[in-house]
C-alpha cells in the first residue's frame, strides 16, 4: 500500500512539474511569437528564384502554424462571455481572410518568373509580417479581455 502512494505521489508530482514546464505566460508567448516572426521574415530574403519551391513551403508551413494557433485562440473565446465572442468574431475572421489571401498569393508564386520573383516575394513576405502581426495584437487583445 505505501508503494502504491509513493507511485501515485511521484506521478502526481512529474504531471504538475511537466504541467508547469508547458506553461508559458502570454509575455512569453509574445516574445517566442516575435523572435519567430523576425527568423523567418530573415529566411525569406534569402530565398532565390532557384528555391521559389523551397520558399512557398516554408511560407505555408508559417502559415499553417499560425492557422492552428489561430484555432487554440478561437477555443479560448468560445469559453468566454457573449460580448467577448461578438467582439473577437471579425477580429479572427479578418485574420483567416488574410491568412487565405497569402496562400492564394503563395500558389501565385509558381507562375512568377526571375524577373518578378523579388516583387513575389517581398509582396509575400509582407503579407506573412502583416497576419503574424494581426495575430500577435488578437493575442494581446484576448490576455486582456479574459483572464487566464
Amino acid at each position: 500500500m505505501k508503494n502504491e502512494t509513493s507511485v501515485i505521489v511521484l506521478l502526481f508530482i512529474a504531471t504538475f512539474v511537466v504541467g508547469c514546464k508547458q506553461e508559458q505566460t502570454t509575455s512569453q508567448q509574445l516574445d517566442k511569437l516575435k523572435s519567430e516572426t523576425k527568423e523567418v521574415a530573415q529566411n525569406i530574403k534569402n530565398y532565390t528564384y532557384a528555391q521559389k519551391a523551397e520558399f512557398t513551403k516554408s511560407m505555408r508551413t508559417q502559415v499553417n502554424s499560425l492557422e492552428k494557433d489561430l484555432d487554440m485562440l478561437s477555443a479560448k473565446i468560445e469559453g468566454s462571455s457573449d460580448a467577448v465572442k461578438a467582439e473577437a468574431k471579425p477580429k479572427l475572421q479578418a485574420l483567416r481572410e488574410q491568412a487565405a489571401g497569402l496562400n492564394k498569393q503563395l500558389d501565385s508564386a509558381k507562375d512568377a518568373n526571375e524577373s518578378t520573383w523579388d516583387s513575389v516575394k517581398a509582396g509575400s513576405s509582407k503579407a506573412y509580417d502583416d497576419l503574424a502581426n494581426g495575430f500577435q495584437q488578437a493575442r494581446v487583445w484576448v490576455s486582456e479581455k479574459i483572464a487566464p
